[in-house]
């Protein structure tokens, strides 16, 4: 018999994919590659999402929504009315964006990403604060499954909100299948960065605070004092954005740290490459992404110790705790064991597949009707 599943993604904004719209895009992608007539699969979608997401549009049914211009008290109506209407013929319902409409469906996957707003409020604005700590909790009791992308996330909701460990299942990010494969040229990136004879180290994230950019600043000031290495961070403007550039300014760091707004995927997978390093110093992740492409497109990995990420890295990448005198001579261990890394790496990064990510999807599907 085949499962009628609709998805919820009237949360993704078209043209503004970050980690938790990916993590949840690529799933959908594995769930295709694998699926052999068992789901008849529905995506309920804002105006435009075919013109971004044309694998999929392909792929998947798709029905848009009227639209709500990207204003969250509209799309939350949406959800509770046109929704709720739509959702009436589907077997399940997944709501991938972390919260569930009060009609969600009768047989349900919720998506949770991260909490982080347990562990950083101070990230998050009075009403968007407000509105987590009401909808979340509501959502995860009324969901028959709730997926993660990591043990850590799991872990957490078990314990915070004291749901039974067997509805919580993780299903792992996937790596794009295209990563790397037409990545900018090494050459035309140093060129346009006028970084020609330079060693670099590469950040790839928004400027939120807790991606935690200015503790490399102070290891570029004290450590890592080399001229001839530059950090280059890619990523759009966060929270942080301000605060991070005056300290760039403050420490005179500026003919050593590039800032680049978020760049096309073909010029991240380019500096990926040609760096030394990917440095990853963040206080908080569902699951972090970043590093496993890093090490897909063989890179040496340099990351903290904290929430999911020694979990997704293993031994595959250097992963030490946030303290500076760790990291002082980190880049000497890289130089020193950098083959072994690249080995590690790559074959860490086998694991997350978006075939295998779908997989881990379709089970989770398969034991609500069970």
């Amino acid at each position: 018999m085949t499962l009628r599943v609709g998805v919820n993604l009237l949360w993704l904004r078209s043209g503004q994919v970050g980690g938790s719209q990916e993590y949840l895009l690529r799933q959908l992608t594995g769930l295709h590659e694998i699926n052999n007539n068992e789901f008849d699969v529905t995506l309920f979608v804002q105006t435009g999402f075919a013109q971004n997401h044309m694998q999929l549009a392909q792929a998947f049914k798709f029905i848009e929504a009227p639209s709500h211009r990207g204003i969250r008290v509209l799309r939350i109506l949406l959800e509770q009315t046109w929704l709720a209407v739509k959702a009436r013929k589907f077997d399940l319902v997944h709501h991938g964006g972390g919260t569930m409409p009060l009609f969600a469906g009768r047989r349900t996957v919720l998506t949770i990403h991260d909490v982080q707003y347990l562990s950083f409020p101070e990230n998050f604005s009075r009403a968007r604060l407000s509105y987590l700590r009401n909808v979340v909790p509501r959502s995860i009791t009324r969901a028959s499954i709730v997926s993660t992308p990591s043990e850590y996330v799991r872990q957490k909701l078990i314990t915070e909100f004291a749901i039974s460990p067997a509805k919580v299942k993780v299903v792992r990010h996937g790596i794009d299948e295209q990563l790397g494969k037409a990545a900018t040229s090494e050459q035309d990136l140093r060129q346009r960065l006028r970084i020609e004879n330079k060693d670099v180290l590469f950040l790839p994230a928004v400027t939120h605070p807790h991606k935690n950019h200015k503790f490399l600043l102070q290891l570029m000031k004290t450590h890592w004092v080399d001229k001839n290495l530059v950090l280059v961070c890619a990523g759009g403007k966060g929270r942080g954005e301000v605060d991070f550039m005056r300290e760039i300014r403050r420490l005179n760091l500026d003919d050593r740290v590039i800032r680049l707004d978020r760049v096309v995927d073909e010029d991240r997978d380019g500096l990926l490459k040609l760096a030394t390093a990917m440095v990853f110093p963040s206080l908080y992740e569902g699951f972090g992404a970043p590093v496993i492409e890093a090490m897909a497109l063989g890179v040496p990995v340099i990351s903290s110790d904290r929430t999911c990420l020694l979990e997704v890295i293993g031994n595959a990448g250097l992963v030490l705790g946030l303290d500076e005198e760790a990291w002082a001579g980190a880049l000497q261990v890289v130089q020193d064991q950098r083959s072994e890394f690249i080995a590690r790496g790559l074959e860490r990064a086998k694991l997350f597949t978006s075939e295998i990510s779908g997989q881990a999807l379709a089970a989770a599907y398969r034991r609500i009707i069970s």
